[in-house]
């Protein structure tokens, strides 16, 4: 990570790209050492290792991206260069909260704000907790790269993302037309609606708001509005930032029930449901078949 990291001392914007090619003759590697694979054979090996070395940093503070695979050393960076001149490490990274909130366990979370330890893998873990732990590194580090495509997204292509996403949990009748887009000028609040029959006697009403800032209770209560006007008895909200502690405790009281979906759980659904995301690598676990020996357990 020193390294790394020390390449953007200079204080230019650099694609990632151009600072793995210069690592690499920094370290001498050879041609096959650059060849070399994970044992999945899907990454290499020197190219991951860099690839994780500036997710770290730029999870903790040390680069910033303002593009994307492009990076660059901030005041904190430089402050952690010159306090660590021999190495940076995971132990180095783990005096920010950032770096507790980045490698939380799943299942674990925490109010927001209250940063909880990275998972426990010792010595004495055994292989199961190694892997469960690993993965959950792995979910973590996807969460927050889909999080930061979302934010990027146009307003319409995001209102088309949460219809995806609804589409792809099972609401609607399984069509195409079960799910329609109505955002724009004049949509009374409400941006798209998914029908869960053929008659459309069922409808979820959806609004879909792209915001950097945190959503307010104000919002909730117009999009109460706009369902109580259409008659509605339910619908959701998705943000890709967050809500107020005041929208949601509106929500959780509210009629016609609305839910709300920010953009941390919008995150996980895509992923859960395959939404802009592809399967890379399945590991199969597999133990003794005592049946087949016809043993007990």
């Amino acid at each position: 990570m020193r390294p790394l990291l020390d390449e953007y001392a200079g204080g230019n914007e650099r694609p990632i790209a151009d600072v793995r090619a210069s690592l690499a003759t920094q370290f001498a590697l050879t041609p096959e050492e650059l060849a070399e694979r994970l044992p999945s054979g899907l990454a290499k090996t020197f190219d991951n290792r860099v690839g994780w070395a500036a997710t770290y940093l730029y999870r903790v503070g040390l680069l910033i991206r303002p593009r994307r695979s492009v990076y660059a050393i901030t005041q904190r960076g430089r402050d952690v260069l010159t306090a660590n001149p021999d190495r940076i490490d995971l132990t180095a990274l783990s005096q920010f909260p950032e770096f507790a909130e980045f490698r939380r366990a799943k299942g674990t979370r925490p109010t927001r704000g209250t940063p909880t330890p990275p998972p426990a893998v010792t010595d004495t873990a055994t292989p199961e907790e190694r892997i469960e732990a690993a993965y959950q590194e792995l979910r973590e580090a996807l969460i927050v790269e889909v999080r930061d495509r979302i934010a990027a997204m146009p307003p319409a292509a995001f209102e088309d993302l949460v219809l995806d996403v609804l589409h792809a949990m099972g609401y609607g009748d399984g069509t195409e037309h079960s799910r329609l887009r109505i955002g724009g000028s004049g949509d009374a609040g409400i941006d798209g609606v998914i029908r869960e029959d053929r008659l459309g006697l069922d409808v979820v009403y959806v609004q879909a708001k792209r915001w950097e800032a945190t959503v307010g209770r104000p919002v909730v209560q117009g999009f109460v509005g706009a369902l109580q006007g259409a008659r509605a008895s339910k619908g959701i909200i998705f943000t890709a930032s967050n809500f107020s502690a005041d929208a949601s405790t509106y929500a959780a009281g509210v009629s016609p029930r609305v839910i709300l979906i920010d953009g941390e759980r919008l995150a996980e659904l895509m992923i859960d449901h395959n939404v802009g995301v592809s399967d890379r690598e399945t590991y199969a676990v597999k133990r003794i078949d005592n049946d087949y020996f016809g043993e007990s357990e």
